[in-house]
């Protein structure tokens, strides 16, 4: 295998490790993991549109804002 093989193959395996978890982070909503037996169009759409915003707001709220001391506050001022 040439160099060139090997760097693309590298990038290939570490952005396809990133959508796996993102994926699995997904399926944390066991909605999107079991049969949907929902027969409306457009319904499962919307529940993996759903599934897919909860998992964003997990991972952003993942790492929240340092703790508030008033007491700091209060001796300062």
């Amino acid at each position: 295998m040439s160099v060139e093989d090997k760097f693309l193959n590298h990038l290939v395996s570490s952005v396809r490790i990133v959508v796996e978890n993102v994926i699995a982070g997904v399926k944390r909503c066991r909605i999107v993991k079991d049969v949907l037996r929902l027969t409306k169009a457009g319904i499962s759409d919307m529940v993996m549109e759903i599934a897919c915003g909860l998992h964003n707001l997990r991972v952003s709220c993942r790492h929240p804002l340092p703790p508030f001391n008033v007491l700091n506050l209060v001796s300062s001022g």
